[in-house]
């Protein structure tokens, strides 16, 4: 008979692509993950991962595998929500994925909330990009999503997953100290050309956001910084070697040398809890998406002004 805790481990690989990352997802090890995937091919007496390059490729048989193993955990998620909304209670394991800085922003103060409120439930949060994020939900690799969209790139929602808005996150834009925008009121972003940018890499919806929104107003952006954390970006801006737009929402309070100034029209990201369909019937889902909201005035108040 097929283990489901095996059959998880080679569906977790099949979504994250590594072993090491779905060891990361589980909470498991790399070698725990590797062991239990051995297991599951000494008793389907079938290869099921072969080695490509630095990372691993899954067999046809590991494949057809990986389909019952999603419908199987489909039976169950079911069979635990019916369970747990007869309760009435939130409780059981609640896996959810945060982008950086609602990871790091957001996130804290609703787990501790949670925690306390609810001991019997058991809420796991991992740091994921938005975007992979949403994948990550559809395929019921995890539980719950905290993702973000601006106006130029509406966050895709599958068929078969639900969302609501927690709150908009605003983002400044911030200079080194002397620069020509420090003490400004405000910043039309026509005013934009010439300088010299700080941003994350390509890929990156704040990257393509600069980018699209620079070309709107009429000229090319001179990008001379990348780096993927908020931190680092403020860190080259007070060095003064550029400037840089920054959400809000876990950014922190601004070092010496860096002047917040607001951009005219302010750029919004709208952030979004993402689920299942149905599984909003589950009520340590329904109460942790209730939490998030409830958290969102507080934890954006306390962003820079």
């Amino acid at each position: 008979m097929l283990d489901l805790q095996r059959l998880r481990a080679l569906h977790a690989v099949s979504v994250h692509g590594t072993v090491g990352a779905a060891a990361s997802a589980l909470g498991y090890t790399s070698s725990a993950v590797s062991q239990q995937i051995a297991k599951l091919e000494r008793e389907t007496r079938t290869v099921l991962l072969e080695r490509e390059g630095r990372g691993v490729r899954l067999t046809d048989e590991a494949h057809q595998l990986v389909r019952a193993a999603r419908e199987l955990i489909a039976i169950v998620e079911r069979a635990e929500t019916e369970l747990e909304e007869r309760r009435g209670v939130p409780s059981g394991r609640l896996t959810v994925a945060a982008f950086a800085s609602a990871a790091r922003g957001l996130m804290p103060p609703v787990l501790a909330d949670l925690a306390r409120r609810h001991p019997a439930l058991d809420t796991r949060l991992t740091e994921v990009d938005p975007h992979l994020s949403v994948d990550l939900v559809a395929k019921g690799a995890v539980d719950l999503v905290v993702a973000h969209d601006w106006d130029i790139a509406p966050l895709p929602a599958p068929a078969n997953v639900e969302q609501t808005v927690i709150g908009d996150d605003l983002c400044d834009l911030l200079v080194p100290e002397g620069h020509r925008f420090a003490g400004r009121t405000g910043v039309r972003r026509e005013e934009l050309a010439g300088e010299r940018w700080i941003c994350q890499p390509p890929g990156r919806v704040c990257h393509e956001w600069l980018v699209r929104t620079l070309r709107a107003s009429g000229h090319e952006p001179e990008i001379v910084h990348m780096a993927d954390e908020n931190p680092t970006l403020v860190a080259l801006v007070a060095a003064g070697l550029g400037i840089a737009l920054i959400p809000r929402l876990g950014r922190g309070p601004l070092p010496a040398g860096v002047v917040e100034v607001p951009l005219d029209p302010m750029p919004v990201r709208r952030l979004y809890a993402l689920w299942r369909t149905g599984a909003a019937r589950r009520p340590a889902i329904a109460e942790t998406v209730r939490t998030l909201v409830a958290h969102w005035p507080s934890v954006s108040a306390h962003g820079p002004r």
